[in-house]
């Protein structure tokens, strides 16, 4: 797709902050004994920015959003090889939203990362919006179907971590594999004009929390980052 080849293109041409997760931001940061980075700080949104509709706010500590569908992505840094930990819980019984990967560019409308980056879906019940498992709680929104179904309802905490391992990108949530996807690997037609387009992603890229709408609540307690060191 021309649309495809000049996002690849501004990708080239605009190598951004650093890819690698393990040698940047480590001045001003605290990193735990086990390794991991906190991306949020529990106080404000100090490195993230919103694109698109409704916004992002702080609640009790937590990231929170409020209409849509907009993006929250953090401006500092494209990470790849490293693995993501996010807490999130939902505020219903089942909501709506998602971790976005692999952003190629840094996004100035909330589409691009949609079509052009990945989605890790958080929806346990997909099928209330006519869609199948391919769009489930921990699965690469419309292009994986899950190894496993551990996610919980709200108000439980899950923790989904994310493994970029250059072009293989592993999903566990609360402890379970539910996406194992190497770069190539056949995936589905499209199904709806709002699922991503097909193609190649990137190593390393930009990441986001999604707003989805306003009846679409998740409340996000961590984001953290780890390198991943390879034998």
């Amino acid at each position: 797709m021309l649309l495809f080849q000049a996002v690849k293109a501004q990708t080239s041409a605009r190598p951004g902050p650093s890819a690698n997760a393990a040698n940047t931001n480590r001045s001003k940061t605290t990193v735990s004994k086990q390794g991991w980075r906190p991306l949020f700080n529990g106080r404000d949104l100090t490195g993230w920015k919103h694109v698109g509709k409704g916004g992002m706010l702080i609640e009790d500590g937590m990231i929170r959003g409020k209409g849509g569908m907009g993006l929250l992505y953090y401006t500092k840094e494209k990470f790849g090889n490293c693995t993501i930990r996010v807490v999130y819980k939902m505020q219903k019984e089942n909501s709506n939203a998602g971790v976005f990967i692999r952003i190629p560019i840094e996004p100035h409308e909330e589409w691009m990362p949609v079509f052009y980056g990945y989605e890790v879906q958080i929806d346990n019940h997909p099928e209330t919006s006519n869609e199948d498992d391919y769009h489930v709680t921990g699965t690469l929104y419309s292009l994986t179907k899950p190894l496993a179904k551990p996610g919980k309802p709200g108000p439980e905490w899950n923790t989904m971590e994310i493994t970029l391992d250059g072009p293989r990108t592993i999903v566990t949530v609360n402890g379970r594999k539910v996406t194992d996807y190497k770069e190539g690997d056949p995936v589905p037609a499209r199904k709806f004009d709002f699922e991503p387009h097909h193609g190649r992603r990137p190593d390393a890229g930009y990441i986001g929390l999604q707003n989805h709408g306003e009846n679409d609540v998740v409340y996000f307690r961590e984001v953290a980052v780890k390198p991943l060191h390879k034998k």
